[in-house]
């Protein structure tokens, strides 16, 4: 683990994960323990069946581990229920997917809301400004009104990206965000990334590729269920230029929602 000057954002202690099919046990994680900094940009590397996905998933509070703790802030995660759990998906957590997931019926804008709708937030002139703030923002201001179809593939990953962005999430968790691109277009996505996480953003990122894990500052490897090796990108691949770089994000606008149940907080203490 690495030496922190404040407590961790998101922690990991003696993970274990085993999938049980008939007669046979899968060991998916095996004793995982880890410490992510608040702003922190980690890549999860390994081969097929090393166990980083399923970390993700984990880390994302799409399953429960069989036995170990999950701490968000200092809330130990891995004890809720299914709706807690929803919660913390919902408010804390912004995910970025390889297939990008988008609603084929929705605009820009809309598939950017969707997260405030998952929270019970009202959908009004603010939210709405919010999300064409955050769509511009990704470099879409000109295609607020396109559909998932009339976007190339670098177009919908930044669509995803902003609507990871949308409910000010404590942690962004990318899955093979560039899996589906070509080189020219995974390095603009890397590049958004990277200037994102300047902006404050703690980013988790599964991927097979060295290039694109260079990009990171931490570089964590797994292989069967345990962690290989964990070193630091000193430094990092590229950073954004000065005329690049966020120097803010859009205003968060407060859902109307339930909060979470169990008071979920964050590294310095405060609600998250």
């Amino acid at each position: 683990m690495h030496a922190q000057s404040k407590p961790p954002i998101a922690q990991v202690v003696d993970l274990v994960k085993n999938y049980y099919l008939e007669s046979v046990t899968v060991r998916a994680l095996r004793g995982v323990s880890l410490d992510f900094a608040e702003g922190d940009f980690v890549a999860l590397m390994g081969p097929s069946g090393s166990g980083k996905s399923t970390l993700l998933n984990l880390l994302g509070c799409l399953d429960r581990p069989t036995t170990g703790d999950y701490y968000l802030g200092e809330e130990n995660v891995a004890s809720m229920d299914d709706d807690q759990l929803s919660e913390v998906r919902s408010r804390y957590i912004g995910f970025i997917f390889q297939s990008y997931n988008l609603l084929a019926q929705y605009t820009v804008v809309e598939n950017v809301e969707i997260p405030l709708l998952y929270q019970g937030a009202k959908l009004n002139a603010q939210t709405r400004q919010r999300c064409i703030d955050l769509a511009s923002l990704v470099g879409l201001g000109d295609r607020l009104d396109h559909r998932p179809m009339q976007l190339s593939g670098g177009q919908q990953q930044r669509v995803a990206i902003a609507r990871a962005l949308v409910n000010d999430p404590h942690v962004i968790l990318a899955d093979e965000p560039t899996g589906n691109l070509d080189s020219k277009t995974s390095d603009e996505i890397m590049q958004l990334l990277t200037q994102l996480n300047k902006a404050g953003k703690t980013i988790i990122m599964v991927t097979h590729e060295n290039d694109i894990a260079a990009w990171a500052r931490r570089v964590v490897r797994m292989r069967d269920g345990h962690i290989e090796s964990d070193v630091r990108n000193d430094p990092p691949r590229k950073a954004p230029r000065p005329d690049e770089a966020i120097e803010e994000l859009p205003e968060v606008i407060p859902a109307d929602g339930p909060c979470s149940p169990d008071g979920v907080r964050g590294a310095e203490g405060g609600r998250i």
